[in-house]
């Protein structure tokens, strides 16, 4: 169903984009363009297909997949042209309102070059835009370093250094080397605990490879741990919780482990993904979804809590188990901010980026290091979040 709806889409879409080009363009062209537009499209749609058969992983049809990354791009530029287009038109509307019409003329001469002309404009802007989005996207991260101070934090947990890493998204858009990149630059930090909160691969299970290559022996002392975010649960997640196993990345489903420093017990609770329990993807269910009593059960009195939880918007689950700090990503910081102060990803919920407070409890929402769906970030910068908890 939803791609039948999706193809219905596509075809609306470039519809309209069809009318504008044959605006904008010679008509010697005009007899060309379904043609080109169809092209375009038939290996997106052809991959998508394939995806849904369950016959498009990841190293399988390198070609079309590439291809079909070709058409969803030019998705994404088919809208912005519209967009573009809608809005010149609007202003042709206005600057010639009390012009008569041209007698004789099937489109008015002056209204195809006042397109054509904010035509050329808006895709300059769209490079531009881009250029700066991939730039942001590819860069080296910014590291944040925050303490973080707690009454009751126990004195052999003072100074405990936490690196956070969120939503690598490791596959088509993320490549072996940036994935790399990502662990020397947290290496460097010489975090006591390496903690990843969820998104590690983009899709399919295959994609978490150059993230166990990276990853396997990261020199934290006290040990890495994980949760899964939705796109983990977009496929099986099984062979993803082996292979992290495998690497001594401790995967916390709904459950907990116990670190020990200097007379202190840190307790680390995992919370699985609500995704889990959708089965959209695979028509399969691979857990109930959050369930903060059964992942803090029987801990320590004395513990102090930290949980790990990948959408911040489910943060009073976290709190049902007692987490006095909950780290959370998901929201890529709203990944693409057009407008300057304001975050995209309000859209899905009020906590988007950065700390949070209720009372004595805290949340930290990393930006996250990777990108969906477009290889651009637009005033969210990738993130390392390195955090010190402090007694007092």
């Amino acid at each position: 169903m939803l791609f039948l709806i999706g193809l219905v889409l596509i075809f609306l879409v470039q519809w309209l984009h069809l009318r504008l080009l044959r605006l904008e363009l010679p008509g010697r062209f005009h007899r060309k363009l379904p043609w080109i537009l169809v092209l375009v499209h038939v290996p997106l749609i052809g991959f998508a297909g394939l995806r849904i058969l369950g016959l498009g992983g990841h190293d399988a049809l390198p070609l079309l997949r590439g291809m079909a990354r070709g058409g969803f791009y030019f998705q994404a530029f088919t809208v912005l042209h519209l967009v573009g287009g809608m809005v010149a038109e609007g202003l042709w509307h206005l600057r010639s309102r009390h012009l008569p019409e041209p007698p004789g003329e099937a489109v008015d001469p002056g209204r195809r070059a006042f397109l054509r002309t904010a035509a050329l404009a808006s895709t300059g802007a769209a490079v531009a835009f881009g250029a700066t989005g991939a730039r942001e996207a590819y860069g080296d991260p910014e590291i944040t370093r925050r303490t973080l101070a707690f009454p009751d934090l126990p004195p052999g947990l003072d100074g405990l250094r936490l690196a956070q890493l969120s939503d690598l998204h490791s596959g088509p858009l993320v490549g072996p080397d940036l994935v790399r990149r990502w662990r020397d630059l947290t290496a460097r930090e010489r975090p006591d605990l390496l903690l990843i909160t969820g998104d590690l691969v983009d899709s399919v299970p295959e994609e978490l490879a150059p993230v166990i290559e990276a990853f396997r022996g990261f020199p934290a002392p006290l040990g890495t741990f994980a949760v899964l975010g939705n796109h983990d649960y977009f496929d099986d997640p099984r062979p993803i919780w082996r292979d992290l196993e495998a690497a001594g990345i401790r995967c916390l489903e709904n459950t907990s482990a116990l670190v020990r420093r200097g007379g202190g017990t840190l307790a680390l609770v995992g919370l699985q993904d609500p995704m889990a329990r959708n089965g959209r993807f695979r028509r399969m269910v691979f857990g109930p979804g959050p369930r903060p009593s059964e992942a803090a059960r029987d801990l320590p009195a004395d513990a102090f809590r930290l949980c790990l939880n990948h959408r911040p918007s489910e943060w009073e689950r976290a709190l049902e188990a007692g987490a006095r700090l909950t780290l959370s990503g998901h929201t890529h910081g709203g990944q693409i901010n057009p407008i300057p102060g304001v975050s995209s990803a309000h859209l899905i919920g009020p906590r988007t980026d950065g700390l949070y407070r209720e009372g004595d409890d805290f949340l930290y929402v990393s930006r996250g290091l990777g990108v969906v769906g477009l290889p651009l970030r637009i005033a969210a910068k990738p993130e390392i979040a390195i955090l010190t908890l402090k007694r007092g």
